[in-house]
């Protein structure tokens, strides 16, 4: 059985057991039915509010990516500067290792404050959350290239700029993608709670608005349009991925059949 087989069995059988659930608490009432809505259920709160749909993906979508892309430059060029120099990395790792224990939404009321309730602090806020994931991944990806090839094209009369486009960067491409994917999973999730914070329009705006109004099948709804949409970019980006890795030997029976 391909491996596409076994994970849409996987999620069509999860579903299934996600309706049982609610099916058979309609009829125990362990907790109120409308707690724990059926999958038709969700469906229809998603109708109801089909109108709103398309532009609150559009809007959260927009700013996700910008938020990601501002983080992804930044977190790429700092994480392979730091990397490949001993001088930056005692420059700029410091100062990063002070900042990124700190929870990002602790930061939030201060973007508020400083950009306002607008875009800018939206967009800076998920892609100051996602910059670190991305910088730490793409650093150890160029700092822990093999230092035998380098020695090797060092020895060779390759510049330390030639061998790092050649060796370094390469080498690191697999730990960056990682730290793409994981930081744009940090950027949805930023996103969301700002948007359930200050926000008059977007998927995560959508879910508190079914809060105040407790609609626990919309927010459900919400909450699954997120994990799709999520899914489709990863999707993306593991297809990506795979195109420019296409010379990375891969395990038998990973990912394949």
């Amino acid at each position: 059985m391909s491996s596409f087989a076994i994970r849409s069995l996987a999620l069509l059988g999860a579903l299934l057991l996600w309706w049982g659930f609610a099916l058979a608490n309609q009829g125990m009432r362990w907790v109120p039915p409308t707690m724990i809505p059926t999958p038709d259920e969700i469906i229809l709160a998603g109708w109801e509010i089909r109108d709103f749909v398309p532009t609150d993906i559009a809007i959260s979508l927009l700013r996700a990516v910008q938020g990601f892309v501002i983080a992804a430059v930044l977190g790429v060029l700092l994480g392979c500067l730091s990397g490949s120099s001993r001088l930056a990395e005692n420059v700029i790792d410091p100062i990063l290792e002070v900042l990124r224990p700190i929870p990002p939404l602790a930061f939030l009321p201060i973007f508020i404050i400083w950009f306002g309730l607008g875009e800018m602090s939206k967009v800076l806020m998920i892609a100051f959350a996602a910059f670190f994931i991305i910088y730490v991944n793409t650093y150890q990806g160029v700092r822990y290239a093999d230092p035998l090839l380098m020695r090797a094209a060092l020895s060779l009369g390759a510049g330390r700029r030639q061998a790092f486009f050649s060796i370094s960067l390469p080498a690191a491409l697999p730990e960056i993608f990682t730290g793409l994917r994981l930081g744009m999973g940090m950027a949805f999730f930023v996103l969301v709670a700002a948007e359930l914070i200050a926000a008059d329009a977007g998927m995560g705006f959508r879910i508190q608005e079914a809060r105040w109004q407790f609609r626990v099948d919309r927010m459900f709804f919400g909450a699954a349009l997120i994990g799709v949409i999520g899914f489709a970019l990863f999707a993306g980006l593991r297809r990506l991925e795979n195109r420019l890795l296409a010379w990375k030997p891969r395990r038998e029976g990973v990912g394949g059949a």
